[in-house]
C-alpha cells in the first residue's frame, strides 16, 4: 500500500513538473538556437570569421550570464510569494520592478567592460587579428543585453505564475527573426548591406529587443496578467526589495558566472592551442549547449515547484518537487548522452561541411570533443537541477562556493594539466570541464540531501 502511495505521488508531481518544464525547455532551446544559428551562419562565412566571432560572443555571453543569474532571483521570490498567498499582486509587482532596476544597475559596468573588448582579449593572449574581428560583433551585440535582461525577468514572472507558454511563443518567433535578419546582414541579402561579423551582432541585439517587447505586450494584453501592472510607475524606488533581489541574486549570478566563465576560459585555452581547435570547440560547445537546455528547463521548473511549496511551508511537497525533477533529469540526460555517442559526426555536419577536405581536421576534433560531452551529460544535468532545487529554498550562497571549488579548482586545473602538462590538447580541456561538472554535481546533491535530513529548514 505504501509503495502504491509513493508511486502515485511521484507520478502526480512528475506530471506537474513536466507540464511546467517543457515550455521552459523549449524556450531555453529557442534561446540557444539563436546562438547556434549565428554559429552556423558565421561558419559558412569561413573558419576565420567563426573563430573571431567565437571569441567575441563568449565574452558577451559571460556578461549575459551574470545578468541572467541576477534576474533569476525573481523566480524563487515570486514562487514563494505565490505559494504563501496565491492572490498576491503587489508583492509580485515589487519583485519584478526591482529586478528590472537591478538589470539597469548591472548593465552599465558590463557595457564599459565590453567597450574595451579588444584589449581584454589581447591581454588574455589571443591573436590580435581575431581580437580585432571579435570587436565587430561585441559592440553592436552588447546593446541588446539590457532588453534581454528585462526579457529574463518577464520570463521568470510568467513561469512562476505557471504560464510559461507565452515566453515560448515569443522565443520561438525570435529564432526565425534572428535567422532572417542575420542572414541578410552577414551576407548582404534582401537588399541589406553585407556587414559580416558586425551584421551578426546587430541581428542578435535586435532579436533581444523584439523578445522583450513581445513578451511585455503579451503581459499587457493578457486578461490574467495585465492586472499586475508590472511596468506602471516603474520609476518608483523600493530599496528593501532591491536589496532582497541582490542578496538572493548575486550568489546565483556568481555561481552561473563561475560555470560559464570556466567554459569561456576554455575558449581562450583553445585559442592558445590553435585555430582548428578553437573552431571545433565552437561547434561542439554549441551542440552540448543545446542538450543542456533540457536540464536547465527542469532546473527552472524545480525552482518554481520547490519555491511554491517553500512559501506554503510544506516540507513533504518540497522534497517531492525536488526529487521528481532530479529523476526526470536522469532519464532525459541518459537520452542525450546516447544521442551524442551515436550521432556525433552527423551533428557536427549541421555546422561544418563534412565533404570539405580543408575542414576534415576541425570535424575530427569536434567529434572527439562530443564524445567527452556525452560522458558528462548526467553530471551536467545533476549540477543544474541540484542548483535549481536549492534556489527554490533561497539557498544560493553555499552553492556559489561549490561552483568556485568545482569549476575553477578541480575543472580548470585539470584542463590546464591535461592540455599543456600532458600534451592532450583540446581533448584535455574537455576532460577538465567534465571533471569540474562532476565535482559540482556531487556537492549540490550532498547539500540537498543534508538539508532534507535536517527538515529542509531555512538556513540548513
Amino acid at each position: 500500500m505504501a509503495a502504491r502511495a509513493d508511486e502515485r505521488w511521484f507520478w502526480r508531481e512528475a506530471r506537474a513538473t513536466i507540464a511546467l518544464a517543457w515550455p521552459l525547455v523549449l524556450t531555453n532551446l529557442a534561446q540557444a538556437l539563436i546562438q547556434a544559428t549565428d554559429v552556423v551562419l558565421l561558419g559558412w562565412a569561413g573558419p576565420q570569421a567563426l573563430a573571431a566571432a567565437t571569441l567575441g560572443a563568449n565574452l558577451v555571453y559571460a556578461c549575459v550570464i551574470l545578468g541572467s543569474g541576477l534576474m533569476t532571483a525573481s523566480s524563487p521570490m515570486i514562487a514563494r510569494e505565490v505559494g504563501r498567498r496565491a492572490s498576491s499582486v503587489r508583492d509580485v509587482r515589487r519583485t519584478v520592478r526591482q529586478s528590472m532596476w537591478s538589470a539597469v544597475v548591472l548593465v552599465l559596468p558590463l557595457w564599459a567592460l565590453l567597450w574595451w573588448a579588444e584589449p581584454v582579449l589581447i591581454a588574455f593572449g589571443q591573436d590580435r587579428t581575431l581580437a580585432h574581428g571579435a570587436v565587430s560583433l561585441v559592440h553592436p551585440m552588447m546593446l541588446g543585453m539590457l532588453p534581454l535582461f528585462f526579457y529574463y525577468v518577464l520570463r521568470s514572472f510568467v513561469a512562476a505564475l505557471r504560464r510559461p507558454g507565452w515566453a515560448l511563443l515569443v522565443g520561438a518567433s525570435a529564432v526565425v527573426t534572428n535567422a532572417v535578419i542575420n542572414y541578410g546582414l552577414i551576407f548582404g541579402h534582401y537588399g541589406l548591406p553585407r556587414l559580416g561579423i558586425r551584421g551578426a551582432g546587430i541581428g542578435s541585439a535586435l532579436s533581444n529587443l523584439l523578445m522583450f517587447v513581445g513578451l511585455a505586450a503579451v503581459i499587457h494584453l493578457h486578461p490574467r496578467l495585465r492586472r499586475y501592472r508590472l511596468l506602471g510607475r516603474w520609476w518608483r524606488a523600493d530599496w528593501q526589495r532591491f536589496r532582497e533581489v541582490w542578496r538572493l541574486g548575486l550568489p546565483i549570478a556568481l555561481t552561473l558566472g563561475l560555470e560559464v566563465t570556466v567554459f569561456n576560459a576554455a575558449v581562450f585555452l583553445m585559442g592558445l592551442i590553435g585555430t582548428p581547435e578553437l573552431a571545433a570547440h565552437a561547434v561542439a560547445i554549441q551542440i552540448a549547449a543545446l542538450c543542456f537546455m533540457a536540464p536547465l528547463g527542469l532546473a527552472q521548473a524545480a525552482t518554481v515547484r520547490v519555491g511554491t511549496a517553500y512559501g506554503r511551508g510544506d516540507r513533504t511537497a518540497i522534497a517531492r518537487a525536488g526529487w521528481s525533477a532530479f529523476v526526470i533529469m536522469l532519464a532525459v540526460m541518459g537520452c542525450t548522452a546516447t544521442l551524442l555517442l551515436a550521432a556525433a559526426r552527423p551533428l557536427v555536419g549541421l555546422f561544418l561541411d563534412l565533404r570539405d577536405p580543408t575542414q576534415a581536421h576541425v570535424v575530427a576534433l569536434a567529434v572527439s570533443f562530443l564524445s567527452v560531452a556525452a560522458l558528462f551529460q548526467l553530471v551536467d544535468g545533476a549540477q543544474a537541477v541540484g542548483a535549481g532545487m536549492l534556489r527554490g529554498l533561497h539557498d544560493t550562497a553555499v552553492p556559489m562556493l561549490f561552483a568556485g571549488l568545482g569549476y575553477w579548482v578541480a575543472g580548470f586545473g585539470t584542463a590546464i594539466g591535461l592540455a599543456f602538462g600532458l600534451g592532450w590538447g583540446g581533448l584535455g580541456v574537455w576532460i577538465g570541464l567534465a571533471t569540474g561538472l562532476a565535482v559540482v554535481s556531487a556537492l549540490m546533491l550532498a547539500r540537498w540531501t543534508r538539508r532534507e535530513a535536517l527538515g529542509l529548514l531555512p538556513g540548513g
